[in-house]
């Protein structure tokens, strides 16, 4: 990995004392729209997770086995932030989403997503804290998954803000059937929360003595998709499904989203799932996948980079390594086109950048943040 020292306060960081980044290296792919170039702005990073642009440019990625780091615009890699908290790094845990505060200028603040040991297993947590030169400041827990479980799989663990500048977090059924029922547990739901960890007055439960009130929706797998239509405001998400069954959904406050009592996908074992692909109270899915792709990251695109590709939802793909193009007709998907399936890499996240650039990151052993580019 391109490492350098990271100095300085809440403005740009130097990178001082080192080399400058290697030359960025490129690659060329077909789509409907022309050749694509995939630029490497950073290589050499271990399991990356997330990613999140501050207002400079730079960037800041997750690494799962529990480091931040910043990249800086021309690809050089910090090393790892202080004052991140302890994550569970097993399975699919570890450190996972990150997100910098709407008004990050003038609060710096910073918010992690993770599993979070503690009795009975892990749970999802969300931890903010002050970005101040090379660490996190005064981190805090502001919200903890309960209750924490055995099981490695299925944190979800997006983070997304609403318009309203509060904080979706999204969550996974963390691989048991168990709780997805409890109206008190988070486990199978999304749930919102004011950015200090409170809970905001109009969520749908506030104030129900059987729900608990940061429940946002209901019924949900393994959501590791998260972003909003950049017309409309309003929340997509993608989910995974069992042997088939990957979801893009619209969630709306209080509405159930059918895990595990429907699916359009199957058992591993290949028997049926629930009650079929459909039931009375429960919400249909915008658009699925039959086979699996396991979808995570996704963003709309609204950039000029790529004109033919304006209000266009892009979704990385870990179990088929590519990058899927889907075309939005107001609340319907009407077409699919598969990209990068010949780089053959997960896909972990997708975003697009201010430079008006769409952005990934490859979930890998020595993981990837790329930028796509029109080719010539």
């Amino acid at each position: 990995m391109r490492m350098h020292w990271l100095l300085g306060a809440i403005g740009p960081l130097a990178l001082t004392g080192a080399a400058a980044p290697a030359a960025l290296a490129a690659e060329t792919y077909p789509s409907q729209a022309g050749p694509v170039s995939v630029v490497t702005i950073a290589d050499g990073l271990e399991q990356p997770w997330g990613l999140a642009f501050l207002p400079d440019g730079r960037m800041l990625v997750t690494e799962k086995e529990g480091r931040l780091r910043i990249v800086a615009v021309d690809g050089g890699v910090s090393e790892p932030l202080g004052g991140v908290p302890e994550v569970y790094d097993g399975g699919q845990g570890g450190l996972l989403d990150v997100a910098a505060d709407p008004d990050f200028g003038s609060n710096q603040f910073v918010y992690l997503s993770y599993s979070e040991p503690g009795e009975g297993g892990a749970g999802t947590a969300v931890a903010r804290g002050t970005l101040s030169g090379g660490r996190l400041d005064g981190v805090q827990v502001i919200w903890r998954q309960q209750p924490k479980l055995g099981a490695g799989q299925h944190f979800g663990s997006r983070l997304v803000f609403l318009p309203d500048g509060t904080l979706i977090v999204t969550l996974g059924d963390r691989n048991t059937r168990e709780y997805i029922a409890d109206k008190q547990a988070q486990v199978g739901k999304l749930v919102r929360i004011d950015r200090d960890g409170s809970i905001p007055e109009d969520n749908p439960f506030a104030g129900d003595e059987v729900y608990s009130p940061d429940i946002y929706s209901l019924g949900h797998r393994n959501v590791q998709g998260a972003t909003l239509h950049p017309t409309t405001g309003r929340l997509w998400t993608a989910e995974h499904g069992a042997r088939g069954g990957d979801e893009i959904n619209m969630p709306e406050p209080g509405k159930n989203y059918g895990w595990p009592v429907i699916s359009y996908g199957r058992e591993y074992g290949g028997g049926k799932i629930g009650e079929g692909t459909s039931k009375p109270g429960l919400e249909q899915p915008i658009y699925y996948w039959d086979p699996s792709i396991a979808p995570s990251g996704m963003a709309f695109y609204s950039g000029d980079k790529f004109p033919e590709w304006q209000g266009n939802l892009f979704v990385g793909a870990l179990k088929s390594r590519l990058l899927t193009r889907l075309e939005v007709d107001g609340n319907r998907v009407v077409r699919e086109e598969r990209l990068l399936e010949d780089m053959g890499e997960r896909i972990r996240d997708v975003r697009q950048g201010p430079d008006g650039h769409l952005y990934l990151l490859t979930d890998e052993d020595d993981g990837r943040l790329l930028r796509l580019e029109p080719a010539g």
